[in-house]
């Protein structure tokens, strides 16, 4: 079968697409043929070897969407079915192998493209939102990178959440007519945001703060997070480490949370399949929609990678298998 494998560390120019042999079913695993995969800041990560050691020749990419090829025994699925899930050893192939808890079937109506823009984003995105964040109606949410991928998909629940006030943080205005469409109140840049929130709140502060960037934004966000207020802290996309001071924390009521969608797909897959189920409604009755910025052909993965880097898109990069 065709995939993009890398070798070392490095740019985009190490994406190489090439014959490698097709994955072999393991217990409770089924295998499925992948129609589309998408780009996530994580597989930039992954590549340049700021993420986890290199197992080479690895495989990016997170998730997919595609149509059962075969199955174990006594499996839940069936050859045919069509699903969404989050491989073993990677995703930009024309087969993959992941575990049947890590496997969600989608209704018929959805197509295979809309599907694939939304399962590491979406999902992370519910859980972020209603289980870790637990936004109120009442509260003012910050969305930090509310132009990426995650971000468009915060601001949407947050509106279907129907919280009293959204503010969208981009790196610059020429996002900030997409992030309102999505349903922000208010877009910000990452110069003036600070302020921006003390001044729409009365100096009080947003109630929750949506944190995927840290380093300097980290500290920055606790100045303008409310009392008994919530960041929450689910990425590094700046590649340095976010700082904050304990008495930042209990003298003012403030809690910091933090969410890996990696982890819980490592440790507690159950976790993940009710949320599936329900972005899959969600996207099927058109109540969540994620904007396609790009579709490269698997043999192009590595302009999708130049795409990414240069963050002037708006939405989801998908590749087509």
């Amino acid at each position: 079968m065709k995939a993009v494998i890398q070798n070392e560390f490095g740019d985009s120019n190490v994406l190489k697409y090439t014959d490698v042999v097709k994955p072999v079913l393991g217990e409770g695993e089924v295998l499925i043929r992948t129609a589309f995969t998408s780009v996530n800041f994580a597989d930039i990560k992954n590549r340049t070897g700021k993420k986890d050691k290199g197992n080479f020749p690895m495989v990016l990419g997170l998730d997919i969407a595609g149509t059962i090829e075969e199955v174990g025994e006594n499996s839940s699925f069936s050859k045919g079915d069509r699903v969404i899930a989050f491989p073993k050893n990677g995703s930009y192939a024309e087969y993959v192998v992941a575990k049947e808890a890590l496997v969600y079937k989608i209704p018929d109506a959805l197509s295979f493209e809309i599907a694939a823009t939304f399962p590491t984003v979406a999902i992370l995105s519910y859980i972020l939102i209603h289980e870790i964040g637990q936004v109120r109606e009442k509260d003012t949410v910050v969305i930090h990178s509310a132009a990426g991928g995650v971000g468009s998909m915060l601001v949407q629940l947050a509106k279907l959440a129907k919280v009293k006030r959204i503010i969208g943080v981009v790196g610059n205005f020429e996002k900030e007519a997409y992030v309102k469409e999505l349903g922000a109140d208010v877009v910000t840049t990452y110069d003036t945001f600070v302020e921006t929130v003390l001044n729409l709140t009365d100096g009080e502060g947003a109630n929750v703060i949506f944190d995927s960037v840290a380093g300097d934004v980290t500290s920055q966000s606790m100045e303008c997070l409310a009392f008994y207020g919530t960041l929450v802290q689910f990425g590094n996309s700046s590649g340095r480490v976010g700082h904050f001071k304990t008495s930042d924390v209990h003298s003012s009521c403030r809690n910091v949370k933090g969410f890996s969608l990696g982890t819980t797909r490592k440790h507690h897959p159950e976790r993940l399949k009710p949320v599936a189920e329900k972005v899959c409604k969600l996207f099927e009755e058109d109540l969540l929609n994620l904007p396609l910025a790009h579709i490269f052909d698997l043999y192009d993965a590595a302009k999708a990678h130049d795409l990414m880097e240069s963050r002037q898109y708006q939405g989801k990069i998908l590749l087509k298998v």
